[in-house]
């Protein structure tokens, strides 16, 4: 059974996870909607360890955190860095 204090770790780490997912929708700012993103998969990966799927993890993190945010700021170097109306 999950104990209080890891159901509240969980609680928490989705609550920023979701708030770091709206603030990636609402930037204008590419590069700061990238960072966000890449806090959201951070939290992501916290709620895999804390749920005990490490190998999961350990293809996670360098996917969706390192990987994925470095190709998206190449791609963003190469376009316009603001979104525009």
């Amino acid at each position: 059974m999950i104990e209080v204090f890891t159901l509240a770790f969980l609680m928490l780490v989705s609550v920023a996870s979701v708030v770091a997912a709206y603030l990636a929708i609402r930037e204008r700012d590419m590069v700061k909607a990238i960072v966000f993103s890449a806090i959201q998969s951070a939290m992501y990966a916290l709620i895999f360890y804390v749920l005990m799927a490490p190998d999961i993890v350990l293809v996670y993190i360098p996917v969706s955190v390192g990987i994925t945010p470095a190709v998206l700021l190449f791609v963003t170097k190469k376009t316009e860095r603001y979104d525009g109306d």
